[in-house]
């Protein structure tokens, strides 16, 4: 059994920008960020973003602004607003610290909204590891997780890629949008997370890219090799 005789509370993520190579983690600021955030995954051309989500689509960007303020405020909700590196970087989506644990050095990744120029590339790849690596890292987290409809093969497929483990299916969690949700849980560990952040450097070093951007080698490969 762990001594967590000398543990303290952890303090709260999501609140200081995040820096990578290729992207740019910003806490998010509606009078900053909303309109580009709405461009990126709002209006009928992003509804698909939302289809397994508990929350959206966003057919105006009131709608969004008033559901993240809402769960900032209720939920303590700690979004963060991704962008390309760089100064004035283009908006590409967001994901959400949420269930947030400081006691216990806990907290979730959710509410990933990736609009269509950040979706299946590097830069979704460097936004995972700087939200877990601040968690981890900055913070001293010891748990991260990560949960989905169990409906959401894509989701669950990303976070078996990352190196989330599988821990179990909620049944009957929720109830979204009229229908019963069963929830697929998944977590990384304090312990687990230094071995994940050297595949995740491995694969996102410039030398794992091809001329055309292309990737050389799958992330899981990296992590066979530990």
């Amino acid at each position: 059994m762990t001594d967590l005789s000398s543990w303290t509370t952890r303090p709260v993520p999501g609140l200081v920008p995040l820096a990578g190579e290729t992207v740019r983690l910003e806490p998010l600021d509606w009078k900053t960020h909303g309109e580009d955030l709405f461009a990126a995954v709002g209006g009928p051309a992003n509804a698909d973003i939302w289809t397994y989500m508990p929350v959206g689509p966003f057919a105006e960007p009131a709608q969004l602004q008033q559901m993240l303020e809402g769960m900032r405020e209720n939920d303590r909700w700690r979004t963060m607003v991704a962008r390309k590196a760089g100064s004035n970087g283009k908006v590409l989506g967001m994901a959400t610290y949420m269930r947030i644990r400081e006691a216990h050095g806990s907290a979730e990744i959710g509410c990933v909204a990736f609009g269509p120029d950040l979706r299946r590339t590097r830069e979704a790849t460097e936004v995972f590891r700087l939200m877990a690596a601040h968690v981890f890292k900055d913070l001293g987290y010891r748990r991260y997780e990560w949960k989905c409809n169990r409906n959401n093969a894509a989701s669950m497929q990303a976070a078996q890629r990352f190196g989330f483990v599988f821990e179990g299916i909620f049944r009957n969690d929720m109830v979204a949008k009229g229908l019963s949700r069963d929830t697929a849980w998944y977590s990384i560990t304090d312990a687990e997370w230094p071995d994940l952040d050297e595949a995740l450097a491995g694969w996102l070093a410039p030398s794992n890219f091809a001329a055309d951007g292309s990737r050389i080698r799958g992330l899981e490969s990296f992590r066979r090799t530990k």
